[in-house]
């Protein structure tokens, strides 16, 4: 039993821990040991609670009374639970769900230690694509008071950067490599990966670097809100960084734990995986938004989109020509996969050809749907449109309505792109965003709109929760709802897998067949 007072925690333990207890943590003073229990003081320090945390599990952390949270907003007591967990933990996830607000809950947790001198300084390793307008503008928003740098572009800007004497430094996951020895140098006590599943895979030179940087007494917090989403094999290279006494030495070693071999190349997972997933990845916290926030509701609206007849040609053309190749033939995931593509972009309006030319349909049925989407909402919109040659389509047409709009895709530079976020998110125009979904589907907050918009379906389960996630997060004060476009039969396979959560990469080739008709 713990109760906490206003300065020490008043902790009951087993008589034969005590001898071990005193000499493992020197503020502490014994009241009674009756030979079984034992009653003692232990000063309410952040020290003093880290060990209480090693040796039984957990302990109420002091940031909950010493710490008056900075910042633009009041945190979430989720907010507040999770940067308390994370500060009495050297090496620890955070698997809190997208949109709980989990970045600010790291600099809360990184801004109390170098408050009480655990902790100089803090390197961020993200994906480059939020750099700017998830880290830094966090920090900017929560941490005010904190020095920042993002550690992009040459190797000499990197360097100084890394061996300067900013508190947050903020470097993406690749460029790690290139300023190593000054990451050693730089004397970081405490590291944070987002995205962490970056890292599940320990043969990787990403993977390798990280581990080579970190130091014994380095601190890690690894964040992600979809461990091991693919398959329990992914455990294997967080745990080695955050605990590696939870797995075995080898990777085979825990591939024979996790999984069962049914063909030569084939493994699927065992039913223990799921448990030992679980325990691997210990110390871990995870909030779902569900059971933390209070946000509006998600509502879905499927608009069906006629085809044009020349859309229609075209794509019937395509579906005949596949047929003929598929006939006696082994269909593979990557053919499955790639034909499929083209089907989408058909039905999206504009395909590549066979010498790279972009070849543009009449569309204007979909784009009628989309400014009716747009014309429903007083509120900012969110357009996301899978692939590049129609993005600059859809912008166009946007214009010529009159709609301002900007885009994000993979050609803007992370500053770029942040600054498009910034407008979006903090000023009157634009009131769209055009969006190609793997440049903005990860860390970005774009609460400014109620709508997201799918032009035409994405192909992960991953990406289209995340897409939808922009939206659904800390911030959001109205209603939301999420716009499929659909004309083809393809299409409406697709979203209907998206919806149901089910993994299109394991299905690729039935969906494929069954749109044929083979």
């Amino acid at each position: 039993m713990i109760v906490v007072e206003d300065t020490a925690v008043h902790l009951q333990i087993p008589s034969k821990d005590l001898q071990y207890l005193v000499g493992y943590i020197d503020k502490c003073e014994v009241l009674e040991d009756n030979g079984t229990t034992a009653e003692i003081l232990v000063y309410w320090g952040n020290e003093e609670m880290s060990r209480l945390t090693k040796l039984y599990g957990n302990a109420p952390s002091p940031i909950t009374k010493k710490y008056n949270w900075p910042g633009m907003y009041t945190p979430f007591n989720h907010q507040k639970t999770t940067s308390a967990y994370l500060t009495l933990r050297d090496r620890a996830f955070c698997f809190n769900e997208a949109g709980t607000g989990k970045t600010s809950s790291v600099i809360w947790a990184a801004d109390y230690l170098m408050n009480e001198g655990f902790v100089k300084r803090v390197l961020v390793i993200c994906p480059l694509t939020i750099m700017y307008s998830a880290w830094q503008a966090d920090i900017f928003k929560t941490a005010m008071h904190r020095s920042v740098a993002i550690a992009y572009g040459s190797a000499d800007k990197r360097k100084k950067i890394v061996t300067g004497e900013y508190e947050f430094v903020i470097i993406n996951y690749d460029g790690v490599n290139i300023v190593k020895d000054e990451v050693i140098e730089g004397h970081f006590d405490l590291v944070v990966v987002d995205e962490a599943n970056a890292y599940k895979t320990v043969t990787t030179k990403r993977w390798r670097t990280l581990a080579s940087v970190l130091r014994p007494s380095t601190k890690l917090w690894m964040l992600t809100g979809t461990p091991a989403s693919q398959s329990p094999m992914d455990a294997y290279g967080l745990a080695k960084l955050v605990a590696p006494g939870n797995v075995p030495k080898y990777m085979t070693a825990w591939r024979d734990m996790v999984m069962s071999q049914v063909s030569k190349f084939k493994w699927v997972p065992k039913l223990v995986a799921k448990n030992m997933v679980y325990n691997a990845l210990q110390p871990a916290i995870r909030f779902e938004k569900k059971d933390c926030l209070d946000l509006p509701d998600v509502m879905y609206q499927t608009r069906e989109v006629p085809l044009t007849p020349q859309v229609v040609k075209y794509y019937n053309g395509l579906k005949s020509q596949l047929l003929i190749e598929a006939a006696g033939e082994q269909i593979s995931a990557v053919h499955a996969a790639a034909k499929m593509t083209k089907l989408l972009q058909i039905s999206g309006g504009a395909v590549y050809t066979d010498n790279h030319a972009v070849l543009e349909f009449d569309i204007a049925p979909r784009l009628n749907a989309l400014k009716e989407v747009l014309d429903e909402t007083s509120n900012k919109v969110i357009v996301f449109v899978p692939y590049k040659h129609t993005i600059t389509l859809v912008s166009t047409y946007l214009t010529a309505q009159g709609v301002p709009n900007e885009i994000i895709d993979g050609s803007k530079t992370p500053k770029a792109r942040s600054d498009t976020i910034s407008r979006f998110q903090n000023e009157v125009d634009p009131k769209v965003l055009v969006i190609q979904p793997q440049a903005a589907s990860h860390g970005v907050t774009l609460t400014a709109a109620d709508t997201v918009v799918f032009w035409s379906p994405v192909m992960s389960v991953e990406t289209y929760l995340q897409c939808i996630a922009r939206i659904d997060r800390v911030g959001q004060k109205n209603s939301m709802t999420v716009v499929h476009l659909q004309g083809s039969e393809m299409e409406r396979k697709v979203y209907a897998m998206l919806q149901g959560k089910v993994d299109l990469h394991e299905k690729l080739v039935d969906l494929y067949k069954h749109e044929l008709g083979i």
